[in-house]
């Protein structure tokens, strides 16, 4: 099939796929003789475990071992857990952060009276360090 059935058979932009390919993330696709990229459902398989990884916030260097990971059947699963873990581990740590900008503008929003006057608590705070 060529890269729109490919596209749209594992909801992956062509565009995205044209990147996985030219940084290795997926083999280059087979060429016709006409040069066209050709795809198997294999790679459509695949597409879809990189979209459904990086859909889960997976980076693309971790999408790239985790694709070995599925493609290694003598893996041990142990190994897939850790980098999943890992991820979620990062995960909390970003939510620790998100959480703490959280107060942070509300805490700057609820000391602007948001009136016509110049005086600005939300711009005073954003100009001072931490």
């Amino acid at each position: 099939m060529n890269i729109g059935a490919a596209a749209a058979k594992s909801g992956v932009p062509a565009k995205t796929i044209r990147y996985y390919e030219s940084i290795g993330l997926i083999p280059a696709a087979d060429r016709t003789q006409g040069g066209y990229r050709s795809y198997t459902e294999r790679d459509v398989d695949t597409l879809r475990f990189v979209q459904r990884a990086r859909s889960l916030g997976f980076s693309v260097k971790a999408v790239g071992n985790l694709l070995a990971l599925w493609q290694d059947r003598g893996r041990a699963s142990g190994e897939v857990k850790n980098v999943a873990l890992r991820h979620v581990a990062e995960i909390e740590r970003k939510i620790v952060e998100l959480e703490s900008i959280r107060r942070t503008l509300l805490d700057l929003t609820e000391r602007c009276q948001g009136d016509l006057r110049p005086d600005c608590p939300i711009l005073d705070g954003l100009a001072v360090d931490p």
